[in-house]
C-alpha cells in the first residue's frame, strides 16, 4: 500500500499508551477483553488486521497481528495483558492510574509487563511507515500469571493460518538482558477423600490427613533428593529442581478421622530435567497410600490434576532470536531467570525464542510497582532498532 494511502489511527506516546493500558484491570481472575478491544480497535484505525484466540468460557483472549508482509514470518513480540491482584497490598496510589514522579511510572503492570506491551503498540504507526521488509508481529495473552496457557492455541496455528515467526521475543522484565534460560514448573491439586470415624476407632475409616501427610512427606523427601543433584552451569540460583508444598489443609476436629485433606504443591524443573518423574512417583505413592485406605474404607479416593505446565526454556547458543536480541540490546551474553514465562511453549513448537525486555523483575508483583523512566526509553530504542533491522 502506499504511503499516502495508509488509513491514520490515533496516535500515542509510549507513555500515554502505557497508561491507557494501565487503566485496565485486567487481574488474571477477571476478563481482559475490555483492553483487547481497544488494542484491536487501536489496530483497525492504522489498517492492521488481528486474530483473536478465544478461551473457552469466552471472557479472555489473546490476540495476534502482523504488521509489514503477510505472506512470511518475522520476528514476534509476545507480552501477557493480565498482572497479578493488588489486594492486600499498601498501595501509596491508584494502582490502574499511571502516576510518573521522580523518574519512575507507576501503576499495576507497568513493568510486568505491560511496559513492553505499550512500546510496541505506540511504534505501529512508524513500524508501518517503515515499509518493513520482515514483518513484526504481536502477539498479547492472557492468564500469563496462573497457568501460562493463554498462548498455546495461537502458537498451535503458527505455520498455518498464522504466519511461523523466525523468532520469537517474549518481553518480560530483564533489564534488557537476553534470557536464553528458565526453569519449567507443574502445579498440582491433590484431593484425598477419606472416610469419618471416631479417632478411637481407626479400623472403622481412613483418615485424609494421615493419607495426605504420607504423600506431602514423599515429596518433601523428594525434595530433599533434588537438593544433592545440582546443576554444574552454575546459571540457576537455586541450582537444583525444587519441590515445594504450599498448601495442606484438612480436617474438622482432633477426635474425627479426617474425610477431606487437600494438598497443593509444585515443581520447578531445570531445562534438560525430565518434567514427569515427580508426578510419576507422585502417582506411584498414591496407589500404595488408596490401597491402604481401602483396607478400612473402599470409598476412599485420591485424585490430583496438573493445574498449570510451564516448559521450561533451554539455551540455544546462536538461535536467531539470541543473535537478533543481542544486537539490539546491545549484549554479548545471555543470562538465566528464576521465573518461569511463556518462551518454553514458543521454544516447546519449535521457535527460536529469548525473553527480553525493559525494567527490572525486582519491581514486578509488589506494591507501587514501578518502571523507570530510563529503561522505558532504553525499551524504545530497542523497538526502533528492531524496526530498522527489519525494514533492510
Amino acid at each position: 500500500m502506499n504511503a499516502s494511502a495508509r488509513p491514520t489511527g490515533q496516535r500515542y506516546q509510549p507513555l500515554d499508551m502505557l497508561a491507557r493500558l494501565v487503566a485496565f484491570d485486567t487481574v488474571s481472575h477477571k476478563s481482559n477483553l475490555p483492553l483487547i478491544d481497544f488494542v484491536e480497535d487501536y489496530l483497525a484505525g492504522w489498517g492492521v488486521a488481528s486474530t483473536r484466540f478465544p478461551n473457552a468460557t469466552g471472557d479472555k483472549a489473546a490476540l495476534f497481528a502482523t504488521i509489514g508482509p503477510q505472506d512470511r514470518g518475522g520476528v514476534l513480540l509476545s507480552g501477557h495483558t493480565d498482572v497479578v491482584p493488588v489486594e492486600g497490598q499498601a498501595w501509596s496510589r491508584d494502582p490502574f492510574t499511571l502516576h510518573v514522579e521522580n523518574g519512575r511510572a507507576y501503576g499495576r503492570g507497568a513493568v510486568d509487563m505491560k511496559g513492553f506491551v505499550a512500546l510496541a503498540l505506540a511504534l505501529v504507526p512508524d513500524f508501518l511507515a517503515a515499509d518493513l521488509k520482515t514483518p513484526i508481529h504481536l502477539f498479547f495473552s492472557y492468564d500469563e500469571e496462573v497457568t501460562c496457557l493463554g498462548v498455546v492455541d495461537g502458537i498451535a496455528e503458527m505455520g498455518k493460518s498464522l504466519p511461523r515467526p523466525r523468532a520469537v521475543l517474549v518481553g518480560e522484565p530483564t533489564s534488557l538482558d537476553i534470557a536464553d534460560a528458565h526453569k519449567g514448573i507443574r502445579t498440582f491439586f491433590t484431593k484425598v477423600t477419606g472416610f469419618a470415624a471416631h479417632s478411637s476407632k481407626p479400623h472403622l475409616g481412613a483418615s485424609a490427613v494421615h493419607a495426605g501427610t504420607r504423600l506431602a512427606a514423599e515429596l518433601v523427601r523428594l525434595a530433599d533428593e533434588r537438593e544433592t543433584q545440582i546443576d554444574a552451569s552454575g546459571r540457576f540460583d537455586p541450582p537444583y529442581d525444587t519441590i515445594h508444598v504450599g498448601k495442606f489443609q484438612g480436617g474438622i476436629a482432633r477426635n474425627i478421622l479426617a474425610d477431606r485433606c487437600d494438598l497443593s504443591w509444585e515443581v520447578r524443573t531445570l531445562p534438560g530435567s525430565d518434567p514427569e518423574d515427580v508426578p510419576a512417583r507422585f502417582a506411584a505413592l498414591s496407589q500404595e497410600v488408596l490401597a491402604r485406605m481401602r483396607k478400612t474404607a473402599p470409598s476412599a479416593a485420591i485424585e490430583t490434576v496438573m493445574s498449570s505446565d510451564v516448559p521450561g526454556l533451554a539455551p540455544d547458543p546462536g538461535s536467531e532470536a539470541e543473535t537478533l536480541a543481542m544486537r539490539l540490546a546491545g549484549r554479548n551474553s545471555t543470562i538465566a531467570v528464576a521465573y518461569a514465562t511463556e518462551a518454553g511453549h514458543f521454544q516447546r513448537a519449535g521457535l527460536p525464542t529469548v525473553v527480553c525486555g525493559p525494567g527490572s523483575i525486582d519491581q514486578a508483583h509488589q506494591p507501587d510497582e514501578y518502571i523507570t523512566l530510563e529503561q522505558f526509553s532504553a525499551g524504545e530504542v530497542f523497538m526502533r532498532r528492531l524496526m530498522e533491522q527489519c525494514r533492510a
